[in-house]
């Protein structure tokens, strides 16, 4: 029996891993937030941010002259001119009912991410990124609030807030608080928003290696592709070669009694 060479059998787990992380069904945490940056990262320092926030969680932390009164619609050609800037693309913008409030969904593309800070909504975060020796490191501030009043919206003291990383490449380190890498390469940041609206600071800080995880898995997949071709191939060809070596023999000789 032919038996796999061992390189093909790690590299066909390997994918199966890769496409299990990928499919799996369900929500990354279960949990909702009444305010969510998630970033995007990419190696060569560009990135999309998506943000998600109720109206007035974007009044109280941001300071954003806007009716948090959920019977009030939101304009959301106002929301756009908020997160307009240089060197920032406005992709789309969203609006949802939760909880008795009006949230907004809002994605941007930044050409660099340490120019977001340029922008009204992400003017309270420091970005920083680039290489150090053969990491690139990124490190992020989340500073103070507006901590505007909003007067009762509803909120019973148990909102979260939350800064979600996607990680483009290997990562070397960070300083997430559970310590843990979350499926798809995701780091989190989480926060009451009580402790927000009062300025508690947020640090992050990620190493991680310069070669995207894209490239590397279309390498790995590749790579299993060939391998795999190959040894389909020399499969085909012994039982072909078997088949011909019989025909060569002729039929069995009998022996006479």
């Amino acid at each position: 029996m032919l038996s796999l060479p061992r390189v093909v059998l790690w590299s066909l787990l390997a994918a199966c891993s890769i496409l299990a992380s990928a499919c799996g069904g369900g929500g990354l945490l279960g949990k909702e937030y009444e305010y969510e940056e998630q970033l995007r990262l990419y190696v060569d320092g560009s990135a999309r941010m998506d943000l998600s926030s109720s109206v007035a969680a974007l009044v109280a932390l941001r300071g954003f002259d806007l009716d948090p009164n959920p019977a009030v619609e939101v304009d959301r050609a106002r929301v756009r001119s908020m997160f307009e800037g240089p060197g920032v693309e406005v992709r789309s913008v969203r609006v949802s009912r939760r909880d008795g409030r009006r949230f907004v969904h809002v994605r941007v593309d930044v050409a660099d991410i340490r120019q977001l800070s340029r922008v009204a909504p992400f003017s309270w975060s420091t970005y920083r990124f680039g290489r150090r020796g053969e990491v690139l490191e990124y490190k992020q501030v989340v500073g103070s609030s507006a901590a505007k009043a909003v007067g009762d919206v509803g909120w019973s003291g148990n909102e979260l807030v939350a800064f979600r990383m996607h990680i483009p490449s290997v990562i070397a380190f960070h300083n997430a608080p559970c310590r843990c890498v979350q499926r798809g390469n995701i780091l989190e940041w989480e926060q009451p928003l009580s402790e927000r609206i009062k300025s508690v600071p947020i640090d992050v800080e990620v190493n991680m290696e310069p070669d995207s995880i894209l490239y590397t898995t279309l390498l790995l997949f590749g790579t299993t592709i060939i391998l795999a071709a190959i040894v389909f191939g020399v499969v085909i060809w012994r039982v072909a070669r078997h088949g011909q070596e019989e025909v060569a023999a002729g039929p069995p000789r009998t022996h006479p009694t």
